[in-house]
């Protein structure tokens, strides 16, 4: 039982964990991180996401702090109607994720 109950209280943490490395950040935040160059403009990462499907629509954006890394999401709607959910690093603008949305 005493196994069981470590086993538990063990998992629970590390699903704690994983959660806490993972953060949204807030307008003023993001902006005194693009202000300072910590992260690039958000246009020009609006810009690296519609490069990737030329003739899409930004619905929405968010940028978030995970492990360390700023990531910014944007989710593009195409021409086909299509919406399309991509990751970019917010320093770099490097695409990390670009997948279709069912």
């Amino acid at each position: 039982m005493k196994a069981l109950i470590a086993l538990f209280t063990a998992s629970t943490l590390a699903l704690g964990a994983n959660v806490a490395l993972a953060r949204d950040l807030g307008p003023d935040e993001a902006l005194k991180l693009r202000d300072a160059g910590t992260i690039q403009s958000f246009e020009k990462l609006n810009e690296a996401a519609v490069a990737k499907h030329p003739g899409a629509k930004v619905e929405e954006t968010e940028l978030e702090e995970e492990y360390g890394r700023y990531v910014y999401q944007v989710e593009l709607r195409d021409e086909k109607g299509q919406q399309w959910d991509l990751e970019l690093d917010a320093k770099t603008g490097e695409v990390l994720k670009d997948h279709q949305d069912d």
